[in-house]
């Protein structure tokens, strides 16, 4: 879908979730089932995942959050380690300042509780606007969130979408810093799964599994990055909660 938005125009954020209400309640209409899920049927697939037997996984060797790191370096996302969330905004201000970014980003609102003015950075929570007739030195460049869950296998990291942590914020600025602690690792997708049937009881409207920056290798093979999101991942790690 194209958007031809006026100049002085704000990019509202798309909410989908009543077209996707709609679809699957056609969906279960066609199979004679009623619109919403029943308890039975949740209560079904409870059981069948509580019995399905779990296939191989190769597993990790030693510390989980060393493997994170590795494979998350791997992928092309850079990391950076403190010890608690106190030190996070000085954490995110030295790695803008090191790129000579402006201090500016937006924030999820769960960010908020710390001292990002004391850093020198500033933060707003909300969704962030990009305007595609906007030049380079406009619109939201950074995107701070946190995460449900990091993959060690894989150096990813698990978002799950919701109104206070918009998937946007991941997705359209330039640069993504993502605050991690180290006790959401896990060891594999499997284990993220799980972790969020555990605490959620079912998936939100999006979920998000981010290896470094967006890239692509469609024209002559060659790796670009930045493709179709952000060209910069940076993780902070929190070493205690």
């Amino acid at each position: 879908m194209t958007q031809n938005p006026s100049a002085d125009s704000t990019l509202a954020p798309l909410n989908t979730d009543s077209v996707r209400n709609r679809i699957f309640a056609r969906i279960r209409a066609a199979q004679g089932r009623p619109a919403q899920t029943t308890q039975g049927e949740r209560e079904a697939v409870a059981d069948y995942l509580q019995r399905h037997p779990a296939g191989p996984r190769p597993g990790i060797a030693g510390d989980v959050t060393e493997a994170f790191v590795v494979q998350a370096q791997k992928m092309a996302s850079t990391v950076e380690r403190v010890r608690s969330h106190a030190e996070v905004p000085a954490a995110v201000a030295r790695y803008l300042q090191a790129l000579a970014l402006a201090p500016r980003a937006v924030a999820w609102p769960a960010l908020s509780a710390l001292d990002w003015q004391a850093a020198g950075v500033e933060v707003e929570y909300r969704p962030p606007v990009r305007d595609p007739q906007a030049d380079r030195e406009h619109g939201d460049l950074v995107g701070i969130t946190g995460c449900f869950c990091a993959v060690a296998e894989t150096g990813s990291l698990m978002l799950l979408s919701g109104p206070e942590s918009f998937a946007s914020g991941a997705l359209l600025p330039e640069t993504h810093i993502a605050v991690v602690p180290v006790s959401r690792i896990v060891p594999d997708l499997e284990a993220a799964f799980a972790l969020v049937r555990s605490e959620r009881g079912e998936l939100p409207r999006a979920t998000n599994v981010i290896s470094g920056p967006s890239r692509t290798g469609d024209i002559e093979q060659t790796i670009v990055l930045g493709a179709h999101g952000p060209y910069r991942v940076h993780v902070v790690l929190i070493e205690q909660d």
